[in-house]
């Protein structure tokens, strides 16, 4: 291997733990780890430590939380006085600002979890697999001040099925990723930097921020839609409905051929019709209670076939 590069790493959620430890696996030195501060967590509301933070720790990297890049000049001045390299990011949560960008040798590489230029923004994973997409996979991206409309320098795929889940859809993204980010370092390394693709401005979307509205259940769309929703959102913020305006979360579904008005409830063991199609609900949560299967929520809330979910 050539010269080691000399890198900053910056990411917060577990996605971006896998990375880090393909980056300190690679041989290339990783300086200074950068990740979201502590944030309050649990019926205790302590500060926890992000997962980077946690792992970075535990292989003795130094670490720094800035609350923000853009508006401490302090942060920044300690950026450059790294005299890196180059810059790692993988969902790492903050803006980074033309001067940050600018001062690694090479700037600042972003691990983006998307076919760009599809899929920029916040939520890639889950938009994918809600939208339908048959396939998404990894990019790397040099950063430039857009929101992720940099130059590609590597890209792989990675096929979404009728059954994938974002758990699993994460999982073979970030392997992938941590992949593809050690091979572009490493042809940096030898002096053959892959070269920079334009991302064409045909086909951009964006893959906006979840909310917990985004997991309503709305009854007039196929059950295969729903079911989709499903394994994309959970498990945060997870797919619900209402009952009697109590929140019932939604476990554990499979699709079923049944007709019925939307929302209607058609079997004993919650079968419940959607537009086209129908859901069994076979585990939920009400509201303030603990999980449970279809069947025992029907008869402890005295429901009957025919009553509706909202």
């Amino acid at each position: 291997m050539n010269k080691p590069l000399n890198i900053a790493f910056m990411g917060t959620p577990e996605f971006s733990v896998h990375i880090l430890d393909a980056l300190v696996a690679s041989g290339h030195e990783v300086v200074c780890v950068y990740c979201q501060p502590p944030r309050p967590a649990g019926r205790g509301h302590k500060l926890q430590p992000s997962p980077v933070q946690l792992r970075a720790e535990e292989l003795h990297i130094p670490v720094r939380t800035p609350l923000s890049l853009k508006k401490d000049a302090e942060a920044r001045k300690a950026f450059a006085d790294l005299r890196l390299d180059v810059a790692v990011v993988a969902a790492y949560g903050l803006i980074l600002p033309q001067e940050v960008l600018d001062a690694p040798k090479y700037g600042c590489l972003n691990i983006h979890a998307s076919l760009l230029p599809r899929w920029r923004g916040a939520a890639p994973i889950q938009r994918a697999i809600l939208a339908g997409d048959k396939e998404t996979g990894i990019c790397i991206m040099q950063m430039e001040a857009g929101l992720d409309t940099g130059p590609v320098l590597m890209r792989g795929t990675v096929p979404i099925t009728d059954t994938t889940t974002t758990s699993q859809l994460h999982d073979a993204l970030a392997a992938q990723g941590a992949e593809l980010i050690v091979k572009t370092l490493n042809l940096i390394a030898a002096g053959k930097a892959p070269a920079p693709q334009k991302q064409p401005e045909a086909g951009a979307t964006y893959a906006a921020m979840l909310t917990k509205e985004d997991g309503r259940i709305d009854w007039t769309k196929p059950a295969a839609e729903i079911e989709r929703q499903f394994r994309a959102l959970y498990p945060w913020p997870g797919v619900w409905c209402l009952h009697n305006e109590q929140r019932l979360k939604i476990l554990e579904v499979s699709i079923e051929k049944a007709v019925g008005k939307p929302g209607q409830i058609i079997d004993r063991q919650l079968l419940v019709a959607c537009g086209d199609g129908a859901l069994l609900l076979k585990k939920l949560q009400p509201q303030d209670r603990k999980p449970m299967d279809g069947a025992s929520f029907m008869n402890g809330a005295h429901l009957n076939m025919g009553d509706m979910l909202a």
